[in-house]
């Protein structure tokens, strides 16, 4: 009965370091990367939220973590956490050089 134990003992922990090493720290690495594109957001920054509304920011509360952006509808007050970090980032590349 042992011996089936130790024989399973390395792969279950290679199943842990895959996992480990596939799941956990990629999703650590993004939710840094989000919070740091939240706190480093400033007025006049164009952003899409995550419904895929296109705006620029107006304002930033920090008191309730929201923002005003305005778009072409006219102002809406929503949370930070609605705004895309992937698409605002490929909205705000410089031009590419052909």
């Amino acid at each position: 009965m042992s011996e089936g134990l130790s024989g399973q003992l390395p792969f279950l922990l290679l199943m842990l370091v895959v996992f480990f090493f596939f799941i956990i720290l990629p999703q650590q690495r993004r939710q840094r990367k989000e919070k740091n594109f939240m706190n480093s957001m400033k007025k006049g920054d164009r952003i899409i939220t995550k419904s895929g509304i296109h705006g620029k920011v107006m304002e930033l509360n920090d008191k309730d973590n929201t923002c005003i952006i305005e778009t072409l509808a006219g102002k809406l007050k929503i949370e930070r956490s609605a705004i895309s970090l992937e698409l605002s980032s490929k909205l705000n590349l410089p031009p590419s050089k052909k």
